[in-house]
């Protein structure tokens, strides 16, 4: 049982995190509406629920952090910033493929 609470923390401080770097990204470049708001938050936050402990494992290894930092610590600051760079990796990955991809002519 004492697992569970353990774990607990870390899920409260992926949540926290992504939420945090959601919010980040959206007030850093304000969205042209409602929709790409929610749909950008709801990014943010996912990418920064899933990647967050590996991310914030990589942070803390190449800023010299490792041992220094608490495991919720390394989880919010991962979440955080895994959540805060999701939306501008989306838009570098979209802009990649559209000059790269295959160019199709209209019918």
């Amino acid at each position: 049982m004492a697992e569970l609470g353990h774990e607990g923390g870390l899920l409260v401080a992926k949540a926290i995190g992504s939420v945090a770097g959601a919010w980040v990204s959206l007030v850093y470049l304000m969205p042209k509406s409602m929709r790409e708001a929610a749909s950008r938050f709801m990014t943010g936050v996912s990418c920064g629920v899933m990647f967050g402990g590996p991310a914030g494992l990589w942070l803390t290894e190449r800023l010299g952090l490792a041992g220094q930092l608490s495991p919720v610590e390394t989880t919010l600051s991962g979440a955080a910033a895994a959540s805060l760079s999701a939306w501008w990796v989306l838009g570098a990955l979209v802009r990649v493929a559209n000059r790269y991809g295959a160019k199709t002519d209209p019918p």
